[in-house]
């Protein structure tokens, strides 16, 4: 018996995350840890990733494998949960949840409401903002010599 996956893939800053969703008991691994062993103390970080389940209801049906590289821990959590709602929502649209017999789920108004209840939390939308980078001349990105009149 194959079980099915969803795939979903994230971005946050100069990171991104390949995510696989597939029925399960809630366990999330990341690069082959667990959340907690992955960001440690970070509880921000553990509540970002877990957001869109949360928000759905939908903590404990899921299993989440993830591939994460680049920026840091916290852009690497809003990168998750990014590919966690991508992930979220093409499982949505494949009509799994009317063939689950899971009660509070889907039904004929199932695809629309994964989709319209992350839109409107805002985990749809990529965060577009990253690093500006260095200009010749200048001390940072935007921070210029001072300037000397005599």
């Amino acid at each position: 018996m194959t079980t099915k996956q969803n795939y979903g893939t994230g971005r946050r800053k100069t990171c991104r995350a390949r995510v696989y969703l597939k029925r399960g008991t809630g366990k999330i691994t990341i690069n082959d840890r667990t959340l907690e062993e992955y960001f440690g103390g970070r509880k921000a970080a553990h509540m970002i990733v877990k957001q869109p389940l949360a928000l759905l209801g939908l903590e404990q049906k899921f299993d989440v494998n993830v591939n994460v590289c680049g920026s840091g821990p916290m852009g690497q959590a809003g990168a998750i949960r990014h590919g966690i709602t991508r992930a979220l929502l093409q499982y949505d649209e494949e009509g799994f949840v009317k063939d689950e017999s899971d009660e509070g789920e889907g039904g004929a108004t199932g695809a629309q409401s994964f989709r319209r209840t992350l839109r409107k939390a805002g985990f749809v939308t990529r965060d577009p903002r990253e690093v500006e980078r260095k200009k010749v001349g200048h001390r940072k990105a935007r921070k210029v010599e001072q300037y000397s009149k005599r």
